[in-house]
């Protein structure tokens, strides 16, 4: 009898351990950002709806990826061959980066914004992605499509999270990029900017991640931040996600010397300058430079400082005396 007494209570104590983890997996969270994103449904529609310059590329496992582009009016003779791809930060999507392609495409440069899967115009899961090696695939096979597109020089452009995907890229396929550019990231942040989370977001994560890795349960949210209303941006993801990538082991290759810019703004609400500094000093080669851009925050970033980058694209890359 009294086996059986341990037995059940044993029993009672897993079923109550169970139940309290499914509640704590389906316990619906409030989001602070109060912003309304698109299904994977809806970005399909709006995808072939978009009349703008772009291209849709099919992954080797049969995602489709959208690759917007910014044409320019007039093409320098010896900048027809070099394009810049931008990889965007958390949360957005390629179109936020018209404040980039415009000026960079009025100077000569053929520019393409690639929406990470399940981001923007891309299709797959919202917020998601299978697994580190194919986030990084999708990136290799865009710059391996630009460069079928008859570009013989690729320039990587990373802000923010594209940071770290210029990182990863650079690793898959350093013979296929001629140079990077790294802005506003660093491998820590401001002190203070992120709250350590409670103690139920940490159990509800670790719960969420074991049962539900490919569900949309973490919200994207810092104090302070500017919630905007554009319903391509993406402020839900999934465990498995935001668990993909330890950013501080990104390194480039030792024997890596291409041209890399890194570069910061004065008024960056999330890095500070010596942060990215050190980021800065473990670049291997002697063809990199620093570049602090003056008014400029995280993701507010002035036509003056792209269009410093682009003086360093013409210095590196072109000689914008010769038109055709």
């Amino acid at each position: 009898m009294r086996i059986k007494k341990i037995l059940k209570s044993l029993f009672i104590v897993v079923i109550a351990f169970v139940g309290m983890v499914f509640i704590l997996v389906y316990y619906p969270v409030q989001s602070q950002a109060q912003h309304t994103g698109i299904s994977e449904e809806r970005a399909a529609a709006m995808r072939n709806e978009f009349k703008d310059p772009h291209h849709l590329i099919q992954t080797t496992d049969g995602e489709t990826l959208f690759l917007r582009r910014w044409n320019p009016d007039g093409v320098l003779s010896d900048k027809r061959e070099v394009a810049v791809l931008i990889l965007h930060g958390i949360t957005a999507h390629s179109g936020a980066y018209d404040m980039a392609g415009k000026p960079f495409s009025e100077s000569g440069y053929t520019t393409f914004g690639l929406d990470y899967r399940g981001h923007g115009l891309s299709g797959g899961n919202r917020g998601d992605a299978p697994g580190l090696d194919r986030w990084v695939a999708d990136m290799a096979e865009t710059v391996a499509y630009i460069k079928d597109l008859g570009f013989s020089e690729v320039v990587v452009l990373g802000h923010s999270l594209g940071v770290a995907a210029a990182f990863s890229v650079a690793n898959a396929v350093p013979n296929d990029i001629e140079g990077l550019v790294m802005l506003s990231g660093a491998y820590e942040g401001r002190e203070g900017v992120s709250k350590p989370p409670s103690l139920f977001k940490k159990v509800k994560f670790l719960a969420s991640a074991i049962f539900r890795p490919a569900h949309q349960s973490i919200k994207y949210y810092r104090e302070g931040m500017t919630v905007t209303q554009d319903s391509l941006f993406t402020m839900r993801y999934t465990p498995r996600f935001m668990m993909m990538l330890d950013v501080k082991t990104l390194r480039l290759p030792e024997d890596m010397n291409i041209p890399v810019l890194v570069g910061i703004g004065d008024e960056d609400e999330l890095f500070t300058v010596e942060k990215v500094k050190e980021l800065y000093d473990l670049i291997p080669g002697n063809k990199k430079e620093f570049l602090v851009m003056e008014n400029t925050t995280h993701s507010v970033i002035p036509r003056e400082s792209w269009l410093q980058v682009v003086d360093w694209l013409d210095r590196t890359y072109a000689n914008p005396d010769i038109i055709e």
